[in-house]
């Protein structure tokens, strides 16, 4: 078995070039359609196929690139804010296949998309999967993350959805951070022709904003911060036929992720029993409604702060608004607008959003980013796996609470 090869790549099963063919007809075809000035398809289409009798695959033309990459934005059925996918900014790195340039290139890409906090949607293509040669992967599932330290006790500090991430980094080399529930995570790569490795991401990739309540000053003593670019590392994306497993990309939050979500479920920060009890409520029965007041306020906290910072975030009920503007669009265009309801209604408040009250089609079109299986985050795939390092300093719980730190996915 090659580095790089076998069960380290997850899901690296490539298509036939029967399937490979169908799906670039398809997708040729859409391109010169939308695209009137590239004339008729069927030279393309003669050359598609050749390439792909002879290799079983084919590459895509820069433009055709561009393209299938906003429009598998368009069509993403769990995606609320879908209005701007032509101002994707798509950077083309397909020849880019090693893990150190894979890093400097996620980092490049992180710096381009905060933008000093003006947030622009960016996606960077790295290389596709070929014939029986799996493309690179990041085992991350968001470029950036806040590492979860589980202890003695079964506990964790800091974000339990990233307690294996964090387990697999630390058996790679990583020391870990300086033990706080807000830690970054590094990247960990994997390479076409490598084994994976950790880079730490510079302070300069990652804008962090601290949370304050813009009404109690102890909100700000709770030290809770976030960063700003929520840029998803798992998903694949699919353009005719071609599967690009590593295609990171972000827009910018809706803050009910960071507020309703991340820092609210219990199963990550859940933070609401905290947040209610300093605010007096009485957190003994559910009809009291402790829980919805204590997330309104947590709430209005992230949008507050990242205003205060100058840091781009929406609101749900206009990001509502911009959706059906989204698709008054895209009917006028002649196009139908896939979406999953339950992940279009925001997860607070939802009734009071207009996109609560109607039904949508749960198509789901290509080009698209899809679902593939995790990465491996595992000692399995480590060519010399570290011995277990021991935890940082745990402290006391909630950063600058006394209260105890109950264990806490989103739409990041």
């Amino acid at each position: 078995m090659r580095p790089g090869e076998g069960r380290c790549h997850a899901g690296a099963d490539h298509a036939g070039p029967d399937t490979v063919r169908a799906l670039a007809e398809e997708f040729v075809t859409l391109y010169h359609r939308e695209n009137p000035g590239t004339g008729s398809p069927g030279r393309r289409l003669a050359e598609v196929a050749a390439e792909i009798s002879r290799t079983g695959t084919y590459t895509h033309t820069a433009q055709e690139l561009l393209f299938g990459a906003k429009v598998a934005w368009r069509n993403s059925i769990r995606c609320i804010g879908r209005l701007y996918w032509q101002s994707l900014i798509v950077r083309d790195r397909r020849h880019v296949d090693s893990a150190d340039r894979i890093a400097q290139e996620t980092v490049r890409h992180l710096q381009q998309a905060t933008n000093g906090g003006r947030i622009r949607p960016c996606l960077t293509v790295f290389a596709p999967d070929l014939p029986r040669r799996p493309a690179p992967r990041i085992w991350n599932d968001q470029l950036i993350r806040y590492a979860g330290y589980t202890r003695p006790d079964g506990s964790v500090l800091g974000d339990p959805v990233s307690a294996g991430i964090t387990s697999a980094a630390r058996n790679l080399g990583w020391p870990g951070g300086p033990g706080t529930p807000f830690d970054v995570l590094p990247l960990i790569v994997h390479g076409r022709d490598d084994k994976p490795r950790w880079f730490e991401l510079p302070d300069s990739a990652v804008l962090q904003v601290p949370l304050e309540h813009p009404e109690y000053a102890w909100f700000a003593r709770l030290g809770l911060r976030w960063y700003a670019v929520p840029a998803v590392a798992s998903m694949r994306l699919d353009i005719g036929g071609v599967r690009y497993p590593l295609a990171p990309f972000n827009g910018w939050y809706m803050g009910t992720e960071i507020g309703a979500r991340n820092l609210a479920d219990t199963d990550r920060y859940n933070l609401l029993p905290v947040v209610a009890r300093r605010l007096g409520l009485d957190t003994s029965r559910d009809r009291s409604l402790w829980k919805d007041r204590a997330l309104v306020e947590l709430n209005l906290a992230v949008l507050h702060s990242f205003e205060q910072a100058g840091v781009t975030i929406s609101d749900h009920h206009t990001e509502s608004r911009r959706f059906l503007a989204h698709l008054a669009r895209e009917e006028r265009a002649g196009r139908a607008v896939g979406a999953d309801w339950s992940w279009i209604v925001p997860p607070i408040s939802g009734a009071a959003t207009p996109v609560f009250h109607r039904y949508y089609d749960t198509e789901q079109r290509h080009p698209a980013f899809v679902y593939q299986p995790k990465a491996p985050a595992d000692t399995a795939c480590t060519a010399s796996p570290q011995p277990p390092r021991p935890d940082p300093p745990a402290g006391t719980g909630c950063p600058g609470d006394a209260l105890p730190h109950d264990a806490p996915c989103t739409q990041d």
